[in-house]
């Protein structure tokens, strides 16, 4: 598998945020690349059925379970009658060959509990529900920290460049369960999780060969919700400046389409964790 990230990315130093600060482009994908988007209206939902419409006509909405009193936000500017691709990105300075496939990547790692269920739909077919395809995410600790780069955040502990990396197949709806907690912060960058999505890879005992990635992307959480996260132990013993979702060199503020995910309270206090969930549209073609 070839990483999209550039050589100087891949070993990267800490940088000052005055330096990221003049280049608030150093993460971006060429403007084409970044807004890849196949609008499909009318027709192309009825052929995709109404998987398309629950999912986007859900995007951007944060709901708490019945009798929570956890913090949610509500906004809803997606349609049900448009189909989309989402939005591609760099996948960064910290990816790593040969994801484990697993459903629960989490390891010894603290956190508030995030249960992951992405809807895979192919734009070349309709927006129809893509199988067997390997959805891989990616992200940092509560410190800041990933897995196989400890240290670049400015903190110390056992690094054995597994946690919090991880991957599973849709199923024949498309559909893919993952468990992870919701990501810590570092210098220069909003709270987000990193995805990429293979086809046609051979599973291994416990991770998989072959295959061709067909979407990059990002993901990001409701930056009201993310406050509150961030408060609590153990987020809160990371002292580094934290990015806010507005001020962010990759989110351009596209809601679902842009990898915003839609939450959904599974207690009445934040850390009892959240669902989060996004319709991820990819082209095969």
């Amino acid at each position: 598998m070839t990483d999209n990230a550039s050589a100087s990315e891949q070993n990267p130093e800490p940088a000052s945020a005055d330096t990221l600060d003049a280049q608030p482009g150093r993460h971006r994908m060429d403007n084409t690349m970044k807004r890849r988007r196949v609008l499909i209206g009318g027709a192309t939902i009825a052929a995709a059925g109404g998987l398309m419409a629950a999912g986007l006509a859900s995007a951007d909405t944060v709901t708490p379970d019945a009798d929570s009193d956890a913090s949610t936000t509500v906004s809803s500017d997606a349609s049900s009658s448009v189909c989309s691709l989402t939005a591609e990105v760099t996948e960064g300075p910290y990816s790593l060959t040969g994801a484990l496939v697993r459903e629960d990547v989490r390891e010894d790692k603290e956190g508030v509990e995030v249960q992951y269920t992405f809807t895979v739909v192919d734009e070349a077919n309709d927006c129809a529900p893509l199988a067997d395809a390997l959805v891989e995410i990616w992200h940092c600790d509560a410190l800041g920290e990933y897995s196989g780069f400890v240290g670049k955040n400015g903190h110390t502990e056992t690094d054995d460049g597994t946690f919090l990396r991880g991957g599973q197949l849709t199923d024949s709806d498309g559909q893919v369960s993952l468990i992870s907690i919701w990501p810590g912060h570092y210098v220069s960058r909003a709270v987000h999780v990193h995805m990429r999505v293979h086809t046609d890879v051979t599973l291994t005992d416990d991770s998989y060969t072959g295959g061709s990635i067909i979407h990059t992307g990002q993901l990001f959480f409701d930056a009201d919700i993310n406050t509150e996260v961030q408060a609590t132990s153990p987020y809160s013993d990371n002292t580094t400046t934290e990015t806010q979702l507005s001020d962010d060199t990759i989110y351009d503020d596209g809601g679902a389409s842009s990898g915003l995910l839609t939450l959904t309270a599974l207690g009445d206090s934040v850390s009892d964790g959240y669902k989060a969930t996004l319709t991820v549209g990819v082209s095969t073609s």
